[in-house]
């Protein structure tokens, strides 16, 4: 059951993100193992296309892309890209290897830096020596605590550049500002989307590689109290794994992308607590709420402005949030149940 919902998010990238542009094309996918990686490797490994992916397992599960194995297009290198080099050429590099999750990434902050400076450099000087077309991955959190809202790709931010979350955020900044350079001093087609919060299937829920939502769909299912950091007024825009990279597939094929940096994710604002509410009512769990201090520099408000992604690419996401997470949670039950049927 569970890899039968993958499948069919597969099918539906397919259809939405004119694939057949990548058919035997060389594909660099770093952080091709984890959430979005591993989403886009099954995309691109469907659609034909020579993928190669990178990625140290750091974060990444062997299990998202184990099924690829067999596959004559799909290959895997075990390595850190903070310190990869590669003299293969490939016609696109995609670079998505780093840290995501915030407790993750503060136990973890000098190594989720040099994944997005050294790991950058080097993706471009891949990208550069095989003049390939690079997309980064960068993050909504480069606006850190917005007051702008919704936040335009034209806003500069207001971020803590020493604060606990400063190794993600200014990594980002760190990393689009290097493809920016690359872009103007060789003119290498670089690419960067602003990704907001994505769930889904293979959204991580463990430990301190957990998100608000994959955790709360958890701790609704197994019973446990769902925990609600601050008093959950806080607000997020969760935007469902088919609708993101349909987004970075149409930035990374589209003619007018270059240069450019085009935010992906919902408009659809929702306060956490709701959304801990939402999910309790779907899953039809008795657990209760709690909540816990709220994190140094926790952003208040995160809403993309879409108007650059509907003109450039004519993206809107078509999941809404109920239909996205019944999805997700029927995900995460059948692994309880250790359903791994296709």
């Amino acid at each position: 059951m569970s890899e039968k919902i993958v499948s069919e998010d597969i099918k539906q990238i397919i259809r939405r993100a004119k694939s057949d542009l990548f058919e035997n094309r060389r594909f660099l996918v770093s952080g091709g193992a984890g959430f979005l990686g591993s989403y886009l490797c099954d995309t691109l490994v469907e659609a034909r296309a020579q993928v190669t992916c990178l990625d140290d397992f750091s974060t990444g599960l062997a299990e998202n892309i184990k099924h690829l194995l067999e596959k004559k297009n799909f290959e895997i290198i075990k390595k850190d890209v903070s310190n990869f080099d590669c003299s293969k050429d490939f016609d696109f590099v995609l670079h998505f290897a780093s840290r995501a999750s915030p407790e993750e990434y503060q136990l973890n902050p000098v190594r989720t830096l040099l994944a997005n400076s050294f790991g950058t450099y080097n993706m471009l000087e891949i990208a550069r020596k095989g003049d390939s077309r690079i997309l980064f991955a960068s993050s909504s959190e480069v606006y850190g605590d917005a007051t702008v809202v919704p936040t335009p790709e034209s806003y500069w931010g207001n971020v803590n550049p020493v604060g606990i979350r400063s190794c993600y955020d200014e990594g980002k900044r760190f990393g689009e500002a290097l493809l920016m350079a690359y872009y103007r001093k060789y003119e290498l087609d670089s690419r960067i989307v602003r990704i907001h919060n994505t769930y889904g299937p293979r959204l991580r829920a463990d430990g301190a590689y957990a998100r608000a939502l994959s955790r709360f769909v958890m701790q609704a299912i197994s019973g446990e109290n769902l925990t609600v950091y601050g008093n959950g007024t806080q607000t997020r825009s969760f935007c469902y794994i088919i609708d993101t990279v349909v987004g970075i597939l149409l930035t990374l094929s589209s003619p007018d992308c270059k240069g450019e940096v085009i935010n992906i994710g919902s408009s659809n604002e929702i306060r956490i607590l709701d959304l801990a509410r939402k999910i309790k009512k779907i899953v039809r769990s008795r657990s209760e709420i709690v909540f816990r201090p709220l994190p140094e520099d926790d952003p208040r408000r995160r809403r993309p402005d879409l108007n650059k992604a509907r003109q450039l690419l004519n993206w809107n996401p078509e999941i809404e949030l109920e239909q996205g997470l019944k999805r997700t949670i029927d995900w995460f039950r059948s692994r309880e149940k250790g359903d791994l049927s296709a």
